[in-house]
């Protein structure tokens, strides 16, 4: 019997569209989620008090995650075919595998990002100019892991862009106070569930000399976690007092606090299936937050 998911409807497409879609990651929505949450926190955030959040700048930004997400990951999988043949994990990847092209993968990139540049083109001015500023992120992350150990930090910066977008798309300029903390917050969240996400490959990143914070930690990742997790709940209050928020929204703060403390306490790092459930698990993470404040908004 079949179910609904990502990975179900990418299998039921034409034979000839999914290595397109395998290429996006669209069977794998874990990303695309982790790339969207920063942008409901912001937009949430933004609301009038009393209010919903603007479901067409949400729905917007949705398609946006999508589209982003998925140009940053055939960027990424332009750079690393040659590595991603020689990890097993990523093998069967559609442009290590052989499935298309660097040219098709680069005119497929054109089109996701042409599509991305109409979503963009919707929003403000202040923005417009905002948004293009984050692509230079998104070209050289994938180059980030060659040159140094920290490149999940890269990544922070590059996935939580839409915590300064979001609230800038509705209030046509970014509140410094509220997006950055939100933002180094979002940062600190990402070393969290990028690091969990290293341990899978960490094995085949020391034969290939691909570095991680994965590496660089060790067997101190915990204390690495658990650090990154207490700069992220902290400017997430931060961010709530500069803004007015209200008790429910503290309330979803020590929600978030209190998974990510079960995910680092129950994190097995020599498991990549353990590693694997605890880095998806962080969507739970990111809606608890959104619920919270949709909820201390109102």
């Amino acid at each position: 019997p079949r179910s609904f998911s990502a990975a179900e409807l990418v299998r039921a497409a034409p034979a000839s569209l999914q290595p397109y879609l395998r290429l996006m990651r669209l069977h794998q929505p874990a990303g695309t989620w982790l790339l969207y949450l920063p942008c409901t926190w912001s937009i949430g955030l933004a609301a009038a008090p009393g209010c919903l959040p603007d479901w067409h700048m949400l729905s917007l930004f949705g398609v946006g995650a999508v589209l982003m997400r998925g140009a940053g990951c055939t960027i990424n999988d332009m750079w690393d075919r040659d590595y991603d043949r020689q990890v097993a994990r990523t093998a069967s990847r559609p442009l290590a595998a052989g499935d298309i092209s660097t040219f098709q993968s680069l005119v497929f990139l054109g089109g996701q990002l042409s599509l991305a540049l109409c979503v963009l083109l919707c929003l403000n001015y202040y923005s417009i100019i905002l948004g293009a500023a984050s692509l230079s992120l998104v070209v050289t992350y994938p180059l980030m892991k060659r040159i140094t150990y920290w490149p999940q930090l890269v990544l922070g910066l590059t996935f939580n862009w839409g915590a300064l977008l979001g609230w800038s798309a509705i209030k046509g300029s970014c509140e410094w106070s509220v997006c950055l903390p939100l933002y180094f917050g979002g940062v600190m969240w990402t070393l969290v569930y990028d690091t969990i996400y290293a341990h899978q490959d960490k094995r085949d990143d020391i034969m290939i000399g691909v570095k991680s914070t994965a590496l660089h930690f060790k067997e101190d990742t915990k204390q690495w976690l658990s650090g990154f997790s207490l700069a992220m709940l902290l400017s997430l209050c931060v961010a709530g007092v500069n803004c007015n928020q209200t008790f429910l929204y503290y309330s979803a703060v020590a929600a978030v606090g209190a998974h990510l403390a079960h995910q680092i306490y129950t994190l097995d790092i020599d498991k990549p299936e353990d590693c694997w459930k605890k880095f998806a698990s962080n969507r739970t993470v990111g809606i608890l937050l959104f619920i919270g404040i949709v909820l201390g908004n109102l």
